[in-house]
Parts: structure tokens; sequence; C-alpha cells
């Protein structure tokens, strides 16, 4: 009797079983069915960023422009440490494909001269994120941190409305305005003292001699720039140490796709009372910042 109430049971258990089996094959198609989903999911992500690379920084700005910028280098007698300050010096950093750089440094006769290049490759962590989203995203804190002060009405109207940074009463401590530039009055005004830290000779620094300079025009003023990469920035300031000699720093900021590229431009005399020429040094920043866009772009 126990064998017979025993066999019915294996017999249930068997059943039970095979539709578990049964119910599996059903349930694995619908799990295959999930998987095309999946798949779809990862291929709306966000498309990477157009740079997948960074250029050498120390080879990227070529010897003619660091004459122009770094006067002092043609002023090397020593042809072993003037080709050492032509290579420039690499930037320390920990991860050369998403960042590096190279600075310059020259002490010429009339001002030192100091230049860095920064290139930063950004990459996006976020799928739903794109590598371009997220270095617009950074450019715009950088830019933000850049303090440029808002155009006022009477610029916008004198512009037709176009971007330049607004006149003294909107500016920022440290900008030309608030430390008058030395390129309009120095270029208009002679050198009380008579003599000059540029005074045209080859090889000089833009240093203008002027000790007591006008404020600077808002055309010179920190700001946006037009016509350079995705989105770019112009920042000037000038130190306002006392008994030192005035140092000026012109920083250039653009953006392409991913990669944000960041100029330094530092000029300090040699002699106490000249200021660096705003406009000088502006434009060959600009000018550098422009040939590396180009680069960038071949």
């Amino acid at each position: 009797m126990q064998r017979r109430a025993y066999a019915p049971g294996i017999a249930v258990l068997l059943v039970t079983l095979l539709a578990g089996c049964t119910g599996g094959s059903g349930d694995g198609g619908t799990t295959d069915d999930s998987n095309p989903g999946d798949a779809g999911t990862a291929s709306a992500a966000a498309e990477p960023g157009r740079y997948r690379t960074l250029p050498e920084p120390c080879t990227a700005v070529g010897r003619g422009t660091l004459d122009e910028l770094l006067p002092g280098i043609a002023q090397i007698t020593d042809e072993e440490q003037r080709e050492k300050a032509y290579e420039g010096v690499p930037t320390v950093t920990f991860d050369t494909d998403r960042k590096v750089g190279c600075q310059w440094k020259v002490d010429g006769r009339q001002a030192t001269d100091h230049l860095l290049v920064d290139f930063q490759r950004v990459v996006s962590y976020d799928n739903a994120v794109s590598d371009d989203s997220q270095a617009e995203r950074l450019f715009a804190e950088q830019e933000a941190g850049a303090h440029l002060p808002e155009p006022t009405a009477t610029e916008s109207a004198r512009t037709g409305g176009s971007s330049p940074a607004g006149d003294s009463s909107a500016s920022r401590s440290g900008s030309p305005s608030a430390n008058p530039s030395g390129s309009s009055g120095s270029s208009d005004s002679p050198d009380p003292s008579g003599s000059s830290a540029s005074s045209g000779s080859p090889g000089s620094s833009s240093a203008s001699a002027s000790a007591s300079p006008s404020v600077a025009p808002s055309e010179l003023q920190p700001r946006v720039l037009e016509d350079l990469g995705d989105e770019a920035f112009i920042d000037d300031a000038l130190s306002s140490s006392g008994s030192t000699a005035k140092q000026r720093t012109v920083t250039v900021a653009f953006r392409t796709s991913n990669v944000i590229v960041t100029i330094e431009y530092t000029e300090q005399p040699a002699t106490v009372g000249v200021v660096p020429d705003s406009r000088e040094m502006q434009d060959r920043a600009q000018k550098l910042a422009s040939r590396l866009a180009d680069s960038l772009g071949d």
C-alpha cells in the first residue's frame, strides 16, 4: 500500500518539473526580446567629441611667434641657452591624454615675459551628456570665473549691440579699467622722464613708458571674443603692486568642440613706472589663439 501511495507522488513531481522547464523556455524568449531594447538604449548615448588626442604643446607655438611674444629671446647671446628657451618647459600633468601644457619665460633687458599654453580635452562620463556639452559647461565656468564686465547701454549702442565689455563703471578689480592700461595714454603722450622702454628698436618689449597711463578704451576691456573657436573670451589684468613695476597678464581662452585652450601671456617691465601695453599684448595673444585654433582644425 505504501508503494502504491508513493508512485503517484513521483508522477506529480515529474509533471511539476516538466511544467517548470516549459515555463522557463517561454520566459527565456521574453528575456531575449529585452536585449535589443538594452542595445537600443546604449546606441542612443551621446556622441563623443571631435578630438581624441591633444597636440604636443611645446611645439604648438612656432619660433616666429615666440620671437614676437618673447622679445628677450633674441637677446640671449648664448646659443645653447637660446635653444633651451625656445623649447619651453612642459607643465606637470598626471594624464597627458586629457591635459597638456607648455610654458616659456624669458628675462629681457626691457622686461620679463612669460607665456603659458594649456590644452584640455574634455570627456563626459555620463552617457546622456556629450563631450561637447560637458566642455561647454566647463568653459562657461571658466568664463564666469573671469568676471567679465557687462556692456553698458551706452557701449552697446555705440558698438551696434555687439559684445564688447562695458566701461570702467562695470569692470572688475584688476581689469584694465580698474588698473588702467598703458596703451592709449602712453601712445599719445611722451614719457615724463624722457626715456622709453619701447622706443621701437628691434627686440624691444611691449612695455609702454607712461608712468601715469589713462583708462583703457572699452575695446580693450575683458570681453567675449567673436570668430574664435566655438566660443572665446579675453581677460586683461594689471597688477597694483606698489613700488615694483606693473605686471600685466592677458588671458585668451577658447573652446573648439571638446577641447579648451587657454593662453596666459604676462609681461613685467624692468623699470618701475613703465606699464605694459595692453593693446599690443592683446593683439599678440589673440593672434596666437587664432593660429592654435586653425591648427586644431587641420
